[in-house]
């Protein structure tokens, strides 16, 4: 769409909306799809640089959308050839595990310190949270974390059944 169409379609004016394209266009959320000459005017014509933004405010997620999204993702190992099967209760302690493996090693404020490095990819600031928590946690909360990971990987095991080399050919 154009600034002008944008503009009409939420009722704002174009100098607003052109405002919000240039700090979008700064982010990567949006691109120029095309220019063409109208009379005297180039009309430029914007569109998404990707197909679905995930976007969060706050704390996280509520449980129930943390398990809607686990679920799906479980359920979605079916097109890879996995057999699975969806059992609520193993679905919530999943979602129970990762809330606590995220808030081991949150001292220090490094969180904080990463989300606030604008210069810094998304993705790249997650990784670097990661690395962060590796490095902050002390030995006994290391050990928790690692029978964190192996109660979350034996409760994974029992949702899905390993593909078959046949099931995996196929995919």
């Amino acid at each position: 769409m154009t600034v002008s169409q944008i503009a009409a379609d939420v009722n704002l004016t174009p100098q607003a909306i052109y405002h919000h394209i240039r700090k979008m266009r700064d982010a990567d959320l949006v691109e120029v799809a095309r220019e063409e000459r109208v009379d005297h005017f180039i009309e430029t014509y914007y569109r998404a640089t990707a197909e679905v933004f995930n976007l969060s405010h706050g704390e996280g997620q509520s449980q129930a959308m943390a398990e809607a999204k686990t679920q799906e993702a479980i359920q979605g190992l079916a097109k890879a050839g996995f057999s699975v099967r969806v059992d609520p209760e193993a679905i919530s302690r999943i979602v129970e595990l990762e809330k606590r493996m995220a808030v081991l090693g949150e001292k220090g404020g490094w969180n904080d310190k990463i989300a606030a490095l604008e210069d810094v990819e998304f993705f790249v600031r997650q990784e670097m949270a990661h690395y962060a928590q590796l490095l902050t946690i002390d030995e006994k909360e290391f050990a928790e974390y690692v029978d964190l990971i192996r109660e979350h990987r034996k409760l994974v095991q029992s949702l899905v059944e390993q593909p078959t080399p046949k099931a995996v050919a196929k995919a």
